[in-house]
């Protein structure tokens, strides 16, 4: 009895160890299972993640791969519109200058042809006028003669100066002066009409006529005016009065007529009218 309770405790012993053995491997499988599964977690994660990172840095490769594309669309567009804005600014810059040029050679033209019309129109005047004062004067020469015989002494000179040996100063000159003796008649130059007999404070003495078409004479430094009187009409060749000397003006040049003629009011050189 006492050898089979004792072999029963044995084998108690002995399986209590079996089961202490199985219960510690199982421990260890279940802890060797739970590391390996924390590891595969952990790794899983891990590559999770670097998933995560390779597909945000692909993402983020491909958003500027695709903005550098756009960019580079834009900025070939903008180029392509800036070469068609260049070509349509050179084709209005080339049209402009060519329009230029073509006013310019047209304004050219009609500038030489205005010129070449303004030079004919104004030969033509000049030879009408030329004419006209030709006939005029040969008209008016028929008119008036030499109020008194003699030399001319002083010629006309209202556009240049002239030295005065009485006021011993460079004046101008409207008329003519002819040398003659003291009481020497004077006679009328041309028909006319006796506007004024006055004393003129620079020429003395003075007759004044009136005649056709705008033309006066004056007859000046006379010693006296007896055959005429204001208002009477005088025929070319009349005597009108006597040379004498009575210009201030001229004392230092001795007795003499100052002779002048106006046409429309302005004085013009007797020399011209006179045949």
């Amino acid at each position: 009895m006492r050898r089979e309770k004792r072999n029963e405790n044995k084998e108690n012993k002995d399986n209590k160890k079996v089961m202490s053995i199985i219960g510690f491997l199982i421990s260890i499988t279940l802890l060797s299972i739970a590391i390996i599964l924390s590891m595969n977690d952990e790794k899983a994660t891990r590559e999770a993640k670097k998933n995560t990172v390779q597909y945000n840095q692909t993402a983020n490769i491909l958003a500027l791969e695709q903005a550098s594309t756009d960019l580079s669309k834009n900025i070939n567009e903008v180029k392509n519109q800036n070469s068609v804005g260049k070509a349509a600014q050179n084709n209005i810059s080339n049209n402009t200058s060519v329009n230029q040029k073509n006013n310019i050679t047209v304004n050219q033209i009609d500038s030489k042809n205005n010129s070449k019309s303004d030079n004919n129109l104004d030969t033509k005047s000049e030879e009408n006028h030329v004419k006209n004062e030709t006939k005029e004067e040969t008209k008016v020469k028929e008119q008036f003669i030499k109020p008194v015989e003699g030399e001319t002494t002083t010629k006309f000179s209202m556009d240049g100066l002239i030295y005065s040996n009485t006021l011993q100063e460079w004046i101008t000159h409207r008329g003519i002066d002819i040398k003659a003796e003291k009481t020497t008649v004077v006679k009328a130059a041309a028909d006319g009409k006796i506007k004024a007999i006055k004393e003129d404070p620079r020429y003395g003495l003075s007759i004044i006529i009136e005649h056709s078409d705008g033309f006066s004479t004056v007859y000046s430094s006379l010693l006296s005016t007896e055959f005429v009187k204001e208002g009477d009409s005088v025929k070319q060749g009349q005597s009108i009065g006597t040379v004498g000397n009575s210009a201030v003006f001229e004392t230092l040049d001795g007795s003499h007529l100052h002779f002048e003629i106006l046409k429309d009011n302005e004085y013009v050189n007797p020399d011209i009218y006179i045949k």
